[in-house]
């Protein structure tokens, strides 16, 4: 694949072809699954310990820097990687790791192979993370997790930039919106540098929440960290805006690093199905994303992952 467009298109952690050979590929029975998914239940944890959790890590990456291999083949210079490379990582220290010398080779691979080929890699910690909370252990594991995701990317060799973004949404608002993202700030103040310094934040797909007008008035004039757009939840949280006022205020955020934005469709219109929570993303995308003459990396957050950026690419003549 060719992308002729000056615009960077992504998918998110799972490459269908590798991850599913036989039904997206269709490879022969005896080709083996290639993911970075790898996982324990809470049980084997405590019967296995942190030595299993390494085995898998190990596995893990691996498995994502054959994924990078084929994203540069096929032409794909945007990715995001899985938030769980290494299962159960709040329960133990890096140097718990039997394997970790061996996992550090493989990230520093990753990272040189990204780098040299400048595909542009990303991250998107769960919605458990929230710094907005007005509970103080809720705010400790999520440092801690965003923590783990900074160390990372500095394995990886990674600048200390949002060039590889860590991307958060805020979370709660309890009731209070701008006490809510008061704590957020000052809870900001307290990640370590290698968080801080690739700490982005995201607008939200209910009313209630945040929108990209409130994260610009109410997280950016205070500490900085750009916003990225995504088109979807701005269908459902406009903050008073139209979608081109809040990308061009959300992309305005970014300084010099190309923005990232992040774009999907509903499945209940993809299927027909009103039954469907509107918000949920659709298999493929079918509209031309329109990114007003702006040089942007969109992350196409479809369920179709690499086929859906193909699908995409093909539909509107961006590649060969």
């Amino acid at each position: 694949m060719i992308n002729n467009s000056k615009n960077k298109y992504g998918y998110a952690c799972i490459n269908m072809k590798l991850a599913y050979p036989q039904e997206f590929d269709d490879q022969p029975k005896d080709v083996e699954r290639i993911y970075t998914g790898r996982t324990m239940i809470k049980r084997i944890f405590e019967r296995d310990g942190v030595d299993r959790a390494s085995e898998l890590t190990l596995a893990n990456v691996k498995d994502l820097d054959k994924i990078m291999d084929w994203n540069i083949l096929n032409g794909f210079d945007f990715y995001r990687m899985t938030s769980g490379i290494a299962p159960w990582k709040s329960e133990y220290a890096w140097t718990d790791l039997k394997d970790l010398d061996n996992i550090k080779v493989y990230l520093r691979s990753i990272g040189v192979k990204a780098t040299t080929h400048r595909v542009r890699v990303t991250t998107h910690p769960g919605p458990f993370n929230v710094l907005t909370s007005p509970r103080e252990s809720v705010v400790e594991n999520c440092i801690k997790d965003l923590s783990e995701h900074g160390d990372l990317f500095d394995f990886m060799g990674f600048g200390h930039t949002p060039y590889n973004k860590i991307n958060i949404h805020l979370g709660g608002a309890y009731g209070d919106k701008e006490a809510a993202m008061d704590r957020f700030c000052k809870n900001f103040e307290k990640l370590p540098s290698n968080v801080k310094s690739r700490l982005t934040v995201e607008n939200d797909d209910k009313a209630s929440m945040y929108s990209v007008q409130d994260l610009y008035d109410g997280i950016y004039k205070r500490i900085g960290i750009p916003i990225v757009f995504d088109y979807h939840h701005h269908r459902f949280c406009d903050g008073g805006l139209s979608e081109r006022e809040a990308f061009e205020l959300a992309t305005s955020t970014w300084g010099d690093i190309t923005p990232v934005v992040h774009y999907s469709e509903s499945m209940a219109k993809e299927q027909n199905n009103a039954k469907i929570k509107p918000q949920a993303h659709s298999n493929l995308v079918y509209d031309r994303i329109n990114t007003y003459d702006k040089q942007v990396d969109v992350m196409i957050e479809a369920k179709y992952k690499e086929l859906a950026v193909e699908h995409y690419l093909h539909k509107y003549g961006e590649s060969l």
